[in-house]
């Protein structure tokens, strides 16, 4: 039938050909957000930070478009992931295509970043998870790719011990949350300032995640072509996540039917 079809001409999308990520704007008691869900069976996801021939890091959403586009590709939903320092090099561990660039941190520290328990955003092929750090440690998932930062906003379905509800500290915020079956990936920004107990409860209570990691502050910026989205801010990112849209994931192995 394929091949009939495309002797027809007609266009395909095949089961394992990227899609771009979906993004919505949602109010939840009193705040705004905008919120990107990620297919990982049919999105191609990934992490980047340095441009290959010049070692820089890309810093904006359109330098790095720029690049994927000399390549035949095009950079869909993309967000800041995970904090970093003044020159770009991440806090905690970072790893991109199986490259690590820099190593896990266990131990507390000041900011958010060692508020603890934080976390790191696991990819792997077609899955992502956001794993607490020293659970990370002790399993030692075999990551593609892989960011670190802090601090986690639900763990197993609880809020942060350290989120207060009556908090007076409000910033916009972004995130990502991750299913049970790692299957999908949720990607959040608050449109207005928000705590950060009101932030993991959006993604506990109405987003229903049980495992969801803080990127980042009044840094924050989306790239959200459904929204009409392209957000440039003040100076460059480090560590940037995003739908690489014309990328085409490989085909699932077939399963063998003596295979018992």
């Amino acid at each position: 039938m394929i091949w009939r079809a495309l002797l027809a001409g007609v266009a395909l999308v095949l089961p394992w050909q990227a899609q771009a990520a979906s993004c919505d704007e949602v109010a939840y008691k009193g705040a705004d957000y905008a919120v990107c869900t990620v297919d990982l069976t049919q999105d191609v996801l990934r992490l980047f930070l340095y441009q290959p021939d010049t070692g820089r890091p890309y810093g904006y959403f359109g330098t790095l478009n720029a690049a994927l586009e000399e390549q035949g590709f095009a950079l869909g939903f993309a967000a800041n992931a995970g904090m970093y320092h003044d020159d770009r090099k991440p806090v905690g561990v970072y790893i991109e295509d199986g490259q690590t660039e820099q190593s896990v941190i266990t131990r507390a520290g000041p900011g958010n970043f060692g508020l603890l328990p934080n976390g790191i955003l696991c990819l792997r092929d077609r899955r992502a998870d956001v794993i607490e750090t020293l659970r990370y440690v002790d399993e030692a998932p075999d990551c593609t790719s892989a960011t670190q930062s802090g601090p986690m906003l639900v763990i197993d379905g609880a809020l942060h011990p350290r989120f207060l509800r009556n908090s007076t500290s409000r910033f916009v915020r972004n995130g990502v949350g991750t299913s049970d079956d790692g299957k999908t990936a949720v990607f959040v920004i608050s449109n207005t300032p928000v705590t950060f107990h009101a932030f993991g409860s959006f993604f506990r209570d109405h987003l229903g995640l049980r495992n969801a990691l803080y990127f980042d502050g009044n840094v924050s910026r989306l790239r959200a072509p459904d929204l009409g989205r392209n957000d440039i801010g003040f100076g460059a990112l480090g560590p940037i996540i995003g739908v690489v849209e014309g990328q085409i994931l490989p085909p699932l192995p077939l399963e063998d039917p003596y295979d018992e």
